[in-house]
Formats: C-alpha cells, structure tokens, sequence
C-alpha cells in the first residue's frame, strides 16, 4: 500500500510493510469524525494490519466510539489484523460501560508510540486558566446512587430549580 503523506494535525500516519500505524490526536466528536472517516475507510480497505493508536486523543464521544468500532469490525471483516491502543482510564471506562471492549479490544502500547516519542505527559499547549486535571488522568467515578426512599421532584415541598 502506498500511502500518500498530507499534513494532518489530528492523524498522523507510518506504513511499515504490511503494518500500517494511524495515530489520532485531539477531539474525537462528532466534527473530527467527519474528518477522520474518509481517510481511516481508505485505511480499513488497504491495510493488512491496522493499529489506532488514542493516546493522545482530549475527548471521546459516542460519534467517536462508534467510528473505531466501525473500522474494527471492518478490519476484522476483511480478514486483517486490527489493534486499538489506549492507556487512558477515561476512555477504557467508556470502552467498558459502552460493552464495546469485545469489538475494540483496547490494549496498553509500547514504550515507543506512533511518533517515536517516549510515553509521558500529553504534549501540548493548553489555554490559560484550563484545568487540565490531575497527572494521572480523571477519575474512575462511579454512578450517583439513588435512593428509593428518598424525596422524589414531584412529592409535594420537594422544588427544584427553574431555568
């Protein structure tokens, strides 16, 4: 396969015989995937081996899970090899609660990612005042638990905020 290299700020992508590395960088939502789609098809097509690699992905949202259990599923159809590598708990835990870890099959990369860079601290120049968290990525949180007992917002003297 021979791809033709083009400056892309969200994707950057390494050939290597039959092992072709798509590295995905900043928002995957809706918009990005728009983007992204057209050029990951062409990749799913040609490649005998395809490895996405998130690690460096901001945000992820069901447009965006969709899309990489899109091209897994197509992948594997073709008969090709498919990898997703993903060290961040936030989206392992969406891959989780979303029942898509069968399908996406997310596993922890190498020392070395796509760009030849060491593991570490994500890259990259954040507006000031943005809170980009702890180091460690967010939190594993859990759902808030209801309570059957309790006060429900239609019982008579339960009000609730009006916007």
């Amino acid at each position: 396969m021979q791809l033709i290299p083009r400056h892309d700020p969200y994707m950057v992508v390494r050939s290597t015989g039959g092992e072709t590395v798509a590295a995905l960088r900043g928002e995957l939502d809706l918009v990005l995937v728009r983007h992204l789609r057209p050029e990951l098809d062409a990749l799913v097509r040609e490649s005998d081996a395809l490895t996405v690699d998130i690690r460096r992905l901001t945000f992820c949202d069901a447009t965006g899970l969709g899309l990489l259990a899109h091209c897994a599923g197509r992948t594997r159809q073709r008969g090709a090899c498919w990898r997703l590598v993903c060290d961040q708990p936030w989206i392992l835990r969406l891959i989780r609660l979303t029942e898509l870890d069968d399908v996406l099959c997310p596993e922890r990369g190498s020392e070395w990612d796509a760009t030849g860079e060491p593991e570490g601290e994500v890259t990259g120049v954040f507006p000031d005042g943005w809170d980009v968290g702890p180091p460690g990525g967010l939190p594993d949180m859990t759902a808030p638990h209801w309570d059957p007992a309790g006060p429900l917002l239609s019982e008579p003297g339960v009000t609730r905020p009006v916007s």
